[in-house]
């Protein structure tokens, strides 16, 4: 298939071809769950903290570097996990790296001392960084163009349903069985996820990845230098940063924002939490099947996607007034407005980057934007907590957020004036 679907879609197919092609939707399946599975794992420590800090005498400094140390070691990790997935190929590195990061998850419960706690954390966030790569690598190579932006837009929600159902869950399970084997049941799950996808994958015929030329002759190894002096690279890495951002932003600070705007305590965060993160949740779905629909009535990759993400910067930008209003929930349906537009953007995102790339570089370039995309996100993080030490408040930041996405069409229009499928 033209689209290079790794999967047969034509038509003829035997019984055989077609039960194969039909298992493209539970491999989807099984690529949303290790997306909840992804989040789960990093939030544990989040959602037990006053257990876990009660009993092991951390102070807020401590549990600070503890999440520092974790968005750390993701950013770096995610310069050579790309190259990881891209050298397993389809079949391999999403259980690879469901896996490990299951281990690593699993390891917290048998920490005791800081140091521990910190190893186990650098281990779950560089493992989790085979995530993402993964799952743009196995949708671009299961799905056709048309197809994938419908895939990503469901994988991508996912995270979002990892966001709602953690904290109501993980308080449960640690009541029944405590923090500790939280820790090792959550991950447990991981492997259970293995044993599933191996049994999906078995008989099912993936492609393996075509070599792509560099100075007119293949290699199977993409370089730091090919993968650098490609204008693609540049611009998803560039709209990855800008967008990613805001993301970062409110991930870390909306529970502090409802707190100190409209002085929401911590009993009730859960609500406007839910309301926020479900907005998202529907605006990745919705971006994705709007994009799947106007591709099929014949509009170019270049119009479908671009025009996507203008739409979703768009929509960012009323943003600030949430700082502004009076109506609390008026604030809350900004915020869900803006992380609903940022989900779009960012299915649309891993389409393109699944859409032009070619296969056999899909995991470096999307592990590269990921990697600008976390440092932007420390940046920003660490910005806020200045700007609010000083008294600015959130409407300095708010302000960055609602230009930030029309900045990331720019540079993308900037280095990658047309979108084409790749070639190889």
């Amino acid at each position: 298939m033209t689209d290079a679907a790794a999967v047969s879609q034509t038509a003829g197919q035997t019984p055989a071809q077609t039960a194969a092609e039909r298992r493209r939707w539970l491999l989807l399946g099984l690529i949303i769950f290790a997306g909840i599975l992804n989040y789960v794992d990093r939030q544990v420590i989040a959602v037990l903290k006053p257990i876990i800090e009660q009993d092991m005498g951390w102070s807020d400094a401590d549990y600070g570097r503890l999440a520092s140390l974790f968005q750390f070691s993701a950013a770096i990790a995610f310069l050579f996990t790309g190259g990881i997935v891209d050298k397993l190929g389809v079949k391999w590195a999403a259980p690879v790296g469901v896996a490990t990061w299951s281990l690593a998850a699993m390891a917290h419960g048998g920490a005791n001392t800081m140091l521990q706690f910190s190893a186990a954390r650098v281990a779950l966030g560089a493992t989790e960084s085979m995530g993402t790569p993964s799952y743009v690598k196995t949708i671009g190579a299961l799905f056709s163009a048309r197809m994938r932006s419908v895939a990503f837009g469901i994988s991508n929600g996912a995270s979002n349903v990892g966001a709602i159902v953690t904290p109501l869950l993980l308080p449960l399970l640690s009541a029944v069985v405590g923090w500790r084997a939280s820790f090792v049941v959550v991950g447990a799950l991981g492997f259970l996820w293995v044993a599933l996808w191996f049994v999906s994958t078995r008989g099912l015929q993936l492609a393996p990845d075509k070599p792509v030329e560099v100075a007119g002759r293949p290699t199977g190894k993409i370089g730091l230098k090919v993968l650098l002096s490609d204008r693609r690279t540049w611009g998803v890495a560039g709209a990855k940063a800008l967008s990613d951002q805001v993301w970062w932003l409110l991930l870390f600070w909306a529970p502090d924002f409802f707190h100190r705007v409209f002085h929401v305590g911590m009993h009730d965060i859960g609500k406007p939490l839910a309301v926020v993160y479900g907005f998202a949740a529907v605006g990745s779905v919705f971006s994705g099947w709007i994009a799947s629909r106007l591709l099929a009535r014949g509009l170019s990759i270049n119009t479908v996607r671009k025009g996507s993400m203008l739409v979703c910067a768009l929509l960012v930008t009323p943003v600030p007034l949430a700082v502004l209003v009076d109506n609390y929930w008026l604030a809350v349906l900004l915020l869900g407005l803006t992380l609903a537009a940022h989900q779009g953007f960012s299915t649309n995102m891993f389409a393109t980057i699944a859409d032009i790339t070619p296969k056999d570089r899909v995991g470096s370039v999307t592990s590269f934007g990921a990697f600008c995309g976390n440092l932007a996100g420390m940046g920003i993080v660490l910005l806020a907590g200045e700007l609010l030490q000083r008294g600015a408040g959130y409407l300095p930041l708010l302000a960055i957020a609602a230009v930030s996405y029309l900045i990331a069409v720019a540079w993308l229009q900037v280095f990658v004036p047309r979108l084409e499928t790749a070639q190889a």
